[in-house]
């Protein structure tokens, strides 16, 4: 009779039924990913027993590239084919990126979105950032031993629209399925809330590599609302390091640096950050190719001194979320802090002495946000266990509006409405027999058009000619749980309606998309091939030991000849994997010689199987063997 696996409605399902799903933190400076195993998320590591993926990409002349920390080995010998911090490059242009001219790439100023001349050709930061993901993605596969039915990856809560799409276009090229698009500050909050228990009025103040965030939550009985976020999406730790860098270039009265040695000194600013949270001070030393000699000593104090309007900028965020979530820096009863850079002192004091009490910090920083995200992926995955009845609600973080006569926005979702949402208004007709009618969509805080960022246009056409004014278009605005929009027009009275989904124009229409999956593709074959060859050696590795092995307990079992010839077959495997290493030959002639091997000590396994079979029954009677 079999046995039938039966959970209740909204249980968790039968073991061999879990969904495997990971959350993604999708980091300026380093990425991870995470996954939930017997009720408990944890984040996995990479072969190395490393949990961060540096969010580095290299590219090769071949058209390879290397990812991680292979990449990041090579900042300063190769910097202009050597990308990090792309997340900053995100759905911006090149007017949006602060100190490009102090960075090392050659930038393509393309619509919308800026693109990075390397030497494998072209490449946009959505095409980087989608191959940090496919490492995640085949990190996660690897460890869990079967496929992703999706990801859930986090996003600074500050990210526009552009910015969001960006980063689920990578996701696409990635060959993920993207559950949801989760604020990294929310989502450090599930990692918290559910770990503590916790209830009250938590402010959640995340500095990472490339942005700041500060949310404002409500926790209680489960429910997860965000009551109001803030931010800055380029300002973070890359800040730090760049004012670091500019202090010693005045200090040491360098000349103008070529790329190689701006690299250089951008790494050595960095680990000098990093030693700064630490010690109270530490020598910066480093051998310029231009012959001139850095030689300096920084203190905590001045690191302090030097960066203390970044901390200021972070002040002013939380002042102006406090605001808007109408409660007061005593209201909140405990603050998380989020991200690599928190980890710097004068950083956790400013933060400590505005909400006058300690930090949360007894979950890494660095990790706390891919757990987050690993719980939401569990639980949009369908993998709900008893307990897990919470309700998470996030905002939209920009308002969104249409341009109206005299380029003025009027806002029709205004800036932290809980998502999703949607929002209805009505327009009208300005002159007399209109028949079509522009949709300008915007995003932003301002007044006038040119002030915010446009995302979308669309006409309405077929309206019946009326008098000016009397026509009744309604537009609507429905934002879904990723923070994408959507926005419709009607005419009520003719009922003539047109729609959009709101893809931000940044330089990636259908063809680039699909050009780039292309190319993706084209790289997991080789990627695969890789993996082909490398599964091969380990098998040859493993037969080559096992056969000696067996050779040095039963080779008694072989007359001369026979060693002989399977003396030959190991020498002749180890030969072809020595080749492989070299590119020599391809997996197939691994796969080859293993096979030989096998076949080639078919008969001495056999002898083996034989003799220990009868050593086995030698000295019993039938009776006694079962």
């Amino acid at each position: 009779m079999a046995l039938l696996q039966i959970s209740e409605p909204g249980m968790s399902t039968a073991p061999h039924q879990h969904r495997l799903a990971v959350g993604i933190d999708l980091g300026t400076t380093n990425s991870l990913v995470a996954t939930v195993r017997n009720s408990i998320p944890e984040v996995l590591n990479d072969e190395d027993g490393r949990a961060l993926l540096p969010s580095v990409v290299r590219y090769l002349p071949n058209g390879h590239a290397n990812i991680g920390y292979k990449a990041q080995a090579a900042q300063t010998t190769d910097p202009k084919n050597t990308i990090v911090s792309v997340k900053r490059f995100m759905g911006r242009g090149l007017a949006d990126i602060a100190y490009a001219e102090n960075l090392p790439y050659q930038f393509v100023d393309a619509p919308g979105m800026v693109q990075l001349k390397t030497v494998a050709g072209v490449k946009s930061p959505v095409e980087v950032s989608a191959q940090i993901l496919a490492t995640l993605r085949q990190r996660a596969e690897d460890s869990l031993g079967d496929d992703l039915v999706g990801a859930v990856i986090t996003v600074p809560a500050y990210f526009d629209d552009a910015q969001r799409q960006a980063t689920k276009d990578a996701a696409q090229l990635a060959g993920l399925n993207v559950l949801r698009l989760l604020s990294e500050p929310t989502a450090a909050a599930i990692a918290y809330g559910l770990d503590n228990g916790s209830e009250g009025v938590y402010a959640v103040y995340d500095l990472g590599g490339g942005t700041f965030d500060i949310s404002i939550l409500k926790l209680s009985k489960g429910v997860f609302e965000v009551l109001a976020t803030g931010g800055d999406s380029a300002l973070g730790g890359d800040d730090f390091d760049h004012r670091l860098f500019c202090y010693i270039h005045q200090e040491e009265k360098l000349a103008p640096l070529s790329d190689e040695d701006t690299a250089l000194l951008m790494v050595k600013a960095r680990e000098a950050k990093e030693l700064l949270s630490t010690k109270a001070e530490v020598t910066v030393d480093a051998a310029l190719k231009s012959g001139e000699q850095v030689h300096l000593t920084i203190t905590a104090e001045k690191f302090q001194e030097i960066t203390k309007h970044l901390i200021e900028k972070t002040m002013k965020a939380i002042k102006k979320a406090l605001r808007d979530a109408n409660v007061d820096a005593d209201d909140v009863d405990g603050v998380v802090m989020v991200g690599g850079a928190t980890r710097m002192p004068h950083v956790h004091r400013a933060v400590s002495e505005h909400f006058h009490t300690t930090p949360h910090a007894n979950i890494d920083p660095d990790k706390v946000v891919a757990l987050g995200a690993a719980v939401q992926a569990n639980l949009l995955a369908g993998n709900r266990a008893a307990g897990d009845d919470w309700l998470l609600l996030d905002v939209i973080p920009l308002s969104l509006g249409i341009e109206t006569m005299g380029g003025l926005v009027e806002k029709i979702i205004p800036r932290n409405s809980t998502i999703p949402c949607a929002r209805a208004q009505e327009f009208t007709t300005f002159k007399d027999g209109q028949t079509a009618l522009a949709v300008h969509v915007l995003q932003g805080e301002r007044e006038l058009v040119a002030d915010c960022r446009s995302l979308a246009r669309f006409e309405l056409r077929g309206i019946p000619p009326m008098a000016a004014g009397a026509a009744r278009i309604r537009i609507t605005y429905q934002v879904d749980a990723d923070g994408l929009l959507s926005v419709s027009a009607r005419e009520l009275r003719s009922g003539v309606e047109a729609s959009i989904t709101v893809k931000p124009s940044y330089g990636l229409g259908d063809d680039d998309v699909a050009r780039m999956l292309q190319d993706s593709h084209a790289s997991a074959e080789g990627d695969m091939k890789a993996r082909a060859l490398r599964e091969e050696q380990v098998e040859a590795e493993r037969i080559l030991l096992a056969t000696q092995s067996a050779l040095d307990e039963d080779g008694a079992l072989l007359s001369d000849d026979e060693r002989v010839a399977v003396d030959a077959l190991m020498v002749r495997t180890r030969e072809i994997v020595a080749q492989s290493l070299t590119g020599a030959v391809d997996h197939q002639a691994v796969k080859a010689a293993v096979e030989a091997l096998a076949h080639g000590t078919e008969e001495f396994a056999s002898r083996r199987m034989d003799r220990s079979v009868r050593s086995a029954l030698a000295g019993k009677a039938l009776d006694q063997v079962v």
